[in-house]
C-alpha cells in the first residue's frame, strides 16, 4: 500500500510530492495527460511562494534565467511596490508554468518520486484504513490517503461528491503566446479600451504574453479559439494587432469563481484548481495552489508517520479555505474595478489616489502576493500565526538565515536567549522538530525569546507567552515521544 496517491501532475501535484518526499512519505503521482504540457497558463511567481522555495532550497533554481518584474498590479491600476524590508524577494518572478513544472518535476526525480503519465483516475472508496483508487485501463491501487490536484474539473472531487457553489463567467478572455513585429514602447497587461482589454507583456525576449477580455459575452469554453479569431478579437480591441505572429499556444476562459465546500473528506484531501477557481486578476492561482501544498505536506507526512491527529488534519481546511475565499473576494473585486464605463472609471480614479498612501500599498501588495497570510494559532505573541521574518542569524555552525534552517522541512525551534529550560522541553519531539540557539540583528525579532516554526514557515508559538511550549509543540507536532 503506497503512503500518499496523489492525482494530478501539475505545478501543485508535484510541490506536495516533493513535501512528502522530503519528510520520508512513499509517494505516487498519477497524472491523466501523457507528458507535461508545454504550454504555460500561469506566468508568474509571488513573493511568498519564492519564500516557500527558498525554505527548501530551490529559489535560485527558480530565479536563474527569468525577469524579475520590481511592482505587481491590483485591476490594472498604479503599480503596487513591494516593501523590500518585508521579503527577500520585493518582486514577482515573470517564469512560464512549463519552467516550474519542469524544475519541480526535476526536483521530485532526485527526491525519488514515482510519476506515472497517462493514468487517470476513474474511481475511490475509502474505508478506516486506506483509499482504493480505480485508474482507467490499469489495476486497482490502495493508498492512507489520496490527495486531488487534478484541477478545476477534478475527478478526484467528483468522485467525493464535494460541492463546488459559486458564480458563473460573465466574461471571454483570450490569451496566446506569440511573436510581434510591432511591439508597443511601454508593453502593458492590460490596457482598458471601450471593448474590453488588451494587452501584451514580454515575458521572455522576444517572446510576448498577449491577453483580451470582451465583457458581458460568455464563449464556451470547450469550443478551441484559433489564433486569427484571437487576432480579429485584439484588433477590434486595440485598434492594432502589433504584427503578432508564430503563435505557441491559443486559449480562452472566463471568470467564473468557485470554491470546494470541504477540502478534507476523511483520507482524501483537495488542493489547487481542484478546491478553487477564479479569474487570473493578479497571478495568483499557481501561487494559492502550491501554497495549498505546503500547508498540507507536513501535517499529512505526520499523520503518515503516526504523530498527527485528527486537528492536524482538519487544520488544513481550516487554515487554506478562507484564505482561498479571499482571493476569490480580491479577484471578483479587481474584475469589477476593469470593466469599462464612466462610472468605474470614477472609482479607478479615487481607488488609484487611496493607492497612493503606503498603508492602501502596503495592505494590498500583502493581499495578492500572499505576503499577509495569517493563521489562527493560539497565543497572543504578534508574530504568532504568520509568517516568520527571513531574518539573519549567527548559529554555532556559522552565520545563516531562517529559511535555510527548514531546508530538511522539520520545524524548528529557536532559542534566542540560550535558555536551558527550553532544551529539555523539547527533547520529546527530537527528529520532528529542530532545537537551533541563535543571535540576531533584526529588529522584527526584537523582545522574542524563542520562536517555534512550522515546517511551512509559520509561526505555531513564540515566547514570551501565556501558551506552554509542550502544549504547541503536541499541538502541531503529536505527542512527545
Amino acid at each position: 500500500m503506497t503512503d500518499v496517491v496523489i492525482a494530478g501532475g501539475g505545478p501543485v501535484g508535484l510541490m506536495l510530492a516533493c513535501e512528502l518526499r522530503l519528510a520520508g512519505v512513499d509517494v505516487l503521482v498519477l497524472e491523466r495527460l501523457t507528458e507535461r504540457v508545454p504550454h504555460s497558463k500561469a506566468l508568474g511567481m509571488h513573493a511568498r511562494t519564492l519564500e516557500v522555495l527558498d525554505q527548501r532550497g530551490l529559489a535560485e533554481r527558480f530565479l536563474e534565467g527569468h525577469k524579475r518584474a520590481p511592482t505587481t498590479h491590483f485591476a490594472g491600476l498604479r503599480p503596487l511596490e513591494f516593501d523590500a524590508s518585508a521579503t527577500r524577494h520585493p518582486y514577482m518572478l515573470l517564469i512560464p508554468q512549463a519552467h516550474t513544472e519542469r524544475l519541480l518535476a526535476e526536483r521530485a526525480a532526485e527526491l525519488g518520486v514515482e510519476i506515472r503519465y497517462g493514468t487517470e483516475v476513474t474511481g475511490l472508496a475509502q474505508d478506516a484504513d486506506g483509499v482504493d483508487i480505480e485508474v482507467a485501463g490499469g489495476a486497482p491501487l490502495r493508498a492512507r490517503y489520496l490527495v486531488g490536484c487534478d484541477g478545476s474539473r477534478s475527478t478526484v472531487r467528483r468522485l467525493l461528491g464535494v460541492d463546488f457553489p459559486g458564480t458563473p463567467a460573465t466574461l471571454t478572455a483570450m490569451i496566446a503566446d506569440v511573436t510581434l513585429d510591432d511591439p508597443p514602447a511601454t508593453p502593458a497587461l492590460l490596457a482598458r479600451h471601450p471593448g474590453g482589454q488588451a494587452g501584451v507583456l514580454e515575458y521572455e525576449s522576444g517572446m510576448y504574453r498577449a491577453m483580451t477580455i470582451e465583457y458581458d459575452t460568455v464563449a464556451d469554453p470547450d469550443v478551441p479559439v484559433t489564433f486569427d479569431e484571437f487576432k480579429a478579437t485584439f484588433r477590434r480591441i486595440a485598434g492594432t494587432d502589433h504584427g503578432m505572429r508564430d503563435a505557441i499556444w491559443v486559449s480562452r476562459f472566463g471568470d467564473a469563481a468557485r470554491q470546494a465546500d470541504r477540502y478534507r473528506v476523511g483520507r482524501v484531501f483537495l488542493s489547487g484548481d481542484a478546491a478553487h477557481i477564479h479569474n487570473p486578476s493578479g497571478g495568483q492561482g499557481l501561487n494559492l495552489g502550491v501554497q495549498d501544498a505546503v500547508n498540507l505536506g507536513w501535517k499529512l507526512a505526520a499523520a503518515v508517520h503516526g504523530h498527527a491527529g485528527e486537528d492536524l488534519l482538519d487544520s488544513y481546511h481550516t487554515e487554506r479555505h478562507p484564505v482561498g475565499a479571499r482571493v476569490l473576494q480580491n479577484t471578483h473585486a479587481q474584475v469589477a474595478l476593469s470593466r469599462p464605463g464612466h462610472a468605474v472609471d470614477a472609482l479607478r480614479e479615487l481607488f488609484a489616489e487611496l493607492i497612493r498612501a503606503e498603508e492602501v500599498n502596503r495592505r494590498l501588495t500583502g493581499l495578492v502576493s500572499a505576503l499577509d497570510v495569517r493563521y489562527p494559532v493560539d497565543g497572543a505573541h504578534p508574530l504568532t500565526g504568520a509568517r516568520m521574518p527571513d531574518a539573519d542569524l549567527k548559529t554555532a555552525d556559522g552565520d545563516t538565515r531562517m529559511s535555510r534552517l527548514l531546508h530538511s522541512g522539520r520545524g524548528v525551534l529557536l532559542d534566542l536567549t540560550e535558555d536551558p529550560a527550553l532544551r529539555s522541553a523539547a527533547a520529546g519531539w527530537a527528529g520532528r522538530v529542530d532545537l537551533v540557539p541563535a543571535r540576531h540583528t533584526d529588529a522584527r525579532l526584537d523582545g522574542v525569546d524563542a520562536v517555534l516554526v512550522r515546517p511551512d514557515g509559520y509561526v505555531a508559538w513564540a515566547a514570551p507567552t501565556d501558551v506552554t511550549l509542550p502544549h504547541a509543540l503536541t499541538t502541531w507536532f503529536g505527542p512527545a515521544r
